[in-house]
């Protein structure tokens, strides 16, 4: 191997869709605007990978997500009481599973999406020396205050984080202020806004009417908490619209909605999992989900209004994102299922309305945040790295 191509190392896990979305959004920004050298970019789940018993918690962590999801918050207090994350316990079993990954790999930089892998990584870099050689990065992928202590580690070079109020909530964890810089949230460039015609074309491409209004129903990656009973409540309505329903990787779920379909008095596409959400966002005119942090930034970023899911308890992390959407005017909260349907109704009815909450997911998020991202990681190595300029558009 060439000795001059530069290797970058993500650290995630697929507790949950956000992480692993997280980290194709810094491969992709890596292709896309870092020149210069050669480069190679390796992605590990660095939870369930590095030990079985890892690997067991973050099925149970996904079971409750799907099947459990009111248990969250106890499941959150106990990993904020009890700092797994620093556990010797777990430092014992998946020390050597990094330390391997490092001196087979030998990368130049590391970058950790999930708030359980970065004080694992700094030990491997302190045992092996790098410490002073290899960058850990921290791209913080929730955007308020109220995140997991577990996101704060001494040993980290940088934190990136989306706006202040995530920078507030280092700040009071004893993160050093020098630190900690406002990049933005890592959403894939895929995420964009598109025009009226190119919006006409999406819905055809999943079968739909090019001009009817269409209301995107968001189970997310495992098609968990109450999306389902709001999405009975949807197709139970009179309603001039057609809608999707995306059941994630939830096959029951999946067969369930297509059988509900069947009785709406208004056209449903139903999709099991996909990767091309942008394209599901960009098609439509509403979303309804639960506020995951990345999902609301990618929609923000498609310039798409959402109907959040109050009806679901909020991780701790994500309750800050419900607020703001609220306070933006960017959303609507929904406090029961039933009132799916006068919602809609409503942003029909009112297209001054829903004009303002389009209006409003501008300036929620920070532009080319992707790019800034990488910039900042690029600054971090050696000066001959440069930074491809976004072309203006």
């Amino acid at each position: 191997m060439p000795q001059n191509i530069t290797k970058i190392l993500i650290i995630s896990s697929d507790t949950g869709g956000g992480h692993r979305s997280a980290a194709a959004a810094l491969v992709e920004g890596v292709q896309r605007f870092w020149k210069g050298e050669s480069k190679i970019v390796k992605v590990i789940k660095g939870v369930e990978e590095s030990h079985h018993i890892t690997d067991k918690l973050v099925n149970l962590y996904n079971w409750v997500l799907k099947n459990r999801q009111h248990w969250m918050k106890y499941l959150y207090w106990v990993m904020n009481t009890f700092r797994p994350e620093k556990s010797n316990f777990f430092n014992r079993r998946c020390v050597p599973y990094f330390v391997d990954i490092f001196e087979k790999y030998v990368p130049h930089a590391v970058i950790s999406v999930h708030p359980l892998t970065q004080h694992i990584v700094a030990k491997v870099l302190k045992q092996l020396n790098l410490s002073d050689k290899v960058p850990l990065v921290t791209v913080v992928t929730d955007p308020c205050y109220g995140f997991w202590k577990g996101w704060a580690c001494d040993d980290v070079s940088l934190y990136l984080v989306a706006n202040e109020d995530a920078q507030q909530q280092l700040l009071d964890y004893g993160v050093s202020p020098e630190k900690i810089k406002i990049s933005g949230m890592p959403v894939h460039p895929k995420f964009h806004e598109i025009d009226e015609i190119d919006a006409q074309k999406a819905r055809q491409a999943f079968g739909l009417d090019a001009e009817k209004f269409t209301v995107f129903v968001n189970a997310g990656w495992i098609g968990g908490g109450n999306i389902p009973q709001i999405f009975r409540e949807l197709v139970a309505g009179e309603l001039d619209v057609q809608a999707i329903f995306l059941a994630g990787k939830n096959e029951e779920l999946k067969r369930e909605a297509e059988e509900l379909a069947k009785t709406a008095k208004f056209p449903v596409k139903v999709i099991g999992y996909s990767d091309e959400i942008e394209k599901l966002m960009q098609s439509a005119n509403v979303m309804v989900s639960k506020l995951g942090g990345l999902t609301t930034f990618e929609a923000l970023a498609c310039r798409l209004p959402i109907i959040a899911d109050g009806t679901t308890p909020p991780m701790p992390q994500e309750a800050g994102t419900v607020k703001l959407l609220a306070q933006k005017g960017a959303g609507v909260l929904l406090e029961k299922a039933t009132d799916i349907v006068p919602i809609i109704q409503n942003l029909l009815s009112d297209s001054k309305k829903y004009a303002a909450m389009k209006a409003a997911t501008v300036g929620m998020s920070i532009p080319n945040s992707t790019q800034k991202i990488i910039e900042e990681i690029v600054a971090l190595l050696p000066e001959n790295q440069t930074i491809a300029k976004q072309e203006a558009a």
